[in-house]
């Protein structure tokens, strides 16, 4: 008898295991007050995507066909949009932009409902960002390379260079005017570090903007508030030497045996050998001076290259003046005067370089750039207060070379 007894149970249980097993997997029922609750089936995938002041929520469907509609709440379900299904298909898509969102983090539900009104399990998506102005007023345009910000080519042609940028950069336009006046524009990979201005006008302006995303998968792109200049840009042109004429101020120094001051403009290239070589006549101790007419007025004087002599006597620190006119702005005090600093700049001359060369006895071509100054400049003082040979009356140069910045 209690052999038979087992035996109906196991039948038993076996039947109510079938049974369980030939529900589909979207069949959610539950009991209550002897009625039956069917839940239709929940989204997969729920993602949400930035945006600026909204954002985008993306989910795959249920592939359970009752699904008629999906509601989204945020803020604690105070808002909600609906949503109609309007495909049942996993591998597609539901797709949904909500609008005037405040720069915030928020929590998404998403609720699918059959056509009866019964509900799914909830879905939420947790620390969905939105941006707006917070996020963009920390955006800054991309770094020029102040290192080597432009090179400017014979074509007429600019290329402009760029540090890598910082942060999920997507463009940088450049605005400008080309040769013919006409404005341009010309975008900046985020990957690349130069761009090319096929014909640039000298002295026009260089806009630049850049535009970003916060993360990868972005539904918008961000400007910076505003557009920055870039560096000037500017060609070096050298100053014509033809122009330039010997003169002799008071207490300049003159020149010894056959090595006049028009040496040092003579095109020669390195250092020279005497007499090919400006050699003062060591009439007067350091610091001494010597002046020169470089024939015209440039306004934007930018650097100067001195090449020193082959062996000996190569100025290693050392000023250059500059003035427009020297009517009336003749020093009166010799160079070698405590107070000869001061009468020259109260004469009206613009102090343009001092220099100090370590390199071995200072006699290599070597490049400086002028101070930034504005003032106008048609003639040059040189005045040495030390040479390489340490020599307290003798100095001696090759080569002078100006560039005008155009």
């Amino acid at each position: 008898m209690r052999n038979q007894y087992t035996t109906v149970m196991i039948w038993l249980i076996g039947l109510l295991i079938i049974a369980s097993c030939q529900k589909k997997p979207t069949d959610y029922r539950s009991f209550l007050n002897g009625e039956e609750r069917t839940y239709p089936g929940i989204v997969s995938g729920a993602t949400a995507l930035p945006g600026n002041g909204r954002l985008m929520l993306t989910w795959h469907p249920n592939p359970d066909p009752s699904v008629a509609r999906y509601v989204v709440y945020w803020n604690n379900y105070a808002d909600s949009i609906v949503v109609n299904a309007t495909t049942h298909k996993p591998q597609d898509t539901v797709k949904t932009i909500i609008n005037s969102l405040a720069e915030y983090i928020y929590t998404f539900f998403i609720i699918s409902y059959d056509a009866a009104g019964n509900k799914s399990i909830t879905t939420e998506i947790n620390n969905a960002k939105v941006y707006g102005n917070i996020y963009r007023a920390n955006l800054h345009n991309r770094l020029p390379d102040q290192s080597n910000p432009f090179v400017v080519k014979d074509d007429g042609s600019v290329i402009l260079n760029f540090l890598q940028p910082d942060t999920v950069n997507i463009t940088t336009v450049i605005k400008y005017t080309n040769a013919a006046g006409q404005v341009q524009q010309v975008n900046l990979a985020p990957d690349a570090q130069t761009i090319t201005l096929p014909s640039y006008k000298p002295g026009a302006s260089i806009l630049y903007q850049s535009s970003y995303v916060p993360l990868r998968n972005a539904i918008d792109t961000f400007k910076t508030l505003t557009a920055d200049t870039f560096p000037q840009v500017f060609r070096l042109v050298q100053c014509d030497k033809s122009f330039f004429r010997e003169m002799k101020l008071s207490n300049d120094v003159g020149a010894y045996g056959e090595s006049p001051l028009s040496k040092l403009w003579d095109g020669s290239v390195g250092p020279q050998s005497y007499p090919n070589i400006f050699h003062s006549d060591g009439s007067k101790d350091m610091p001494q001076t010597f002046s020169f007419d470089m024939g015209k007025v440039y306004n934007n004087l930018n650097t100067v290259e001195i090449t020193g002599r082959d062996c000996c006597h190569n100025p290693d620190n050392f000023e250059i003046w500059g003035i427009a006119d020297t009517a009336g702005a003749v020093q009166t005090l010799p160079s070698q005067n405590a107070g000869w600093r001061n009468e020259t700049i109260a004469k009206g001359w613009t102090l343009l370089l001092e220099a100090v060369r370590t390199d071995d006895q200072a006699k290599v071509p070597m490049k400086f750039v002028l101070k930034n100054t504005p003032a106008p400049i048609r003639f040059i003082r040189m005045r040495v207060l030390h040479v390489a040979s340490g020599s307290t009356n003798s100095s001696n140069l090759s080569e002078v070379t100006f560039w005008d910045k155009q």
